[in-house]
């Protein structure tokens, strides 16, 4: 593994940190998947890292038919393309990494990031998300979690391995009433608190330069 520069990535998640003074910069998104669908064109080759089910290939093949979907999980008890980053040999224009870099311990956690880096095209985009540790319910709730995450700090390490920073979320879904309750009305008490109510950081980051899509 390329070894990380501490001041790099302090000095990056002091730019985060300019961009977004505090969690509360981050924009509120209800749902992912229209990002998603933002963020792909037709034919885009995608790799879905800690898969699961594989349920997110029938979704996005309903918009994109010509998508070309490749899943990674280490789970061998359902089939998966591949299940070791060694085996992967293809390119892709999109990762997506939902809720799975916390599951390892930092520095494994850094190590993904840097082979996603490898894999992605050039101009390719990396989709991930983590526990809100604003939210301190949901990121102790698993006793599977190894490694928390601020979001400017996981900022950093995405551009201290290469990475710019696209857009970053937090990401709150509930029945729309109770959204409005706790996004126009608590959200002055949660702010006062500390404790935020969104369940999820959302990135969106890009290898090198962004190209037209």
């Amino acid at each position: 593994m390329r070894k990380i520069s501490w001041s790099d990535l302090f000095k990056h998640r002091n730019e985060i940190h300019h961009r977004y003074p505090d969690i509360w910069h981050l924009k509120i998104l209800r749902k992912r998947f229209p990002l998603m669908l933002q963020n792909l064109r037709d034919g885009a080759r995608v790799l879905d890292v800690g898969a699961s089910n594989r349920d997110l290939e029938g979704r996005l093949k309903k918009y994109y038919p010509n998508l070309i979907y490749r899943s990674m999980d280490i789970d061998q008890t359902q089939f998966h393309d591949y299940y070791r980053f060694e085996d992967i040999q293809e390119r892709y224009d999109v990762v997506f990494l939902f809720e799975v870099i916390e599951h390892l311990p930092l520095e494994e956690g850094l190590e993904m990031v840097e082979k996603i880096y490898a894999l992605l095209k050039e101009g390719g985009r990396l989709l991930l998300t983590t526990p809100n540790i604003f939210n301190p319910g949901r990121y102790w709730r698993d006793a599977t979690h190894r490694q928390a995450y601020c979001y400017d700090e996981l900022g950093g390490i995405l551009m201290a391995q290469g990475f710019s920073i696209k857009e970053m979320y937090r990401t709150y879904s509930d029945a729309f009433h109770r959204y409005l309750f706790r996004v126009y009305v608590m959200a002055p008490l949660h702010r006062y608190l500390g404790i935020d109510f969104a369940k999820s950081i959302l990135i969106v980051a890009i290898k090198g330069e962004e190209k037209q899509r």
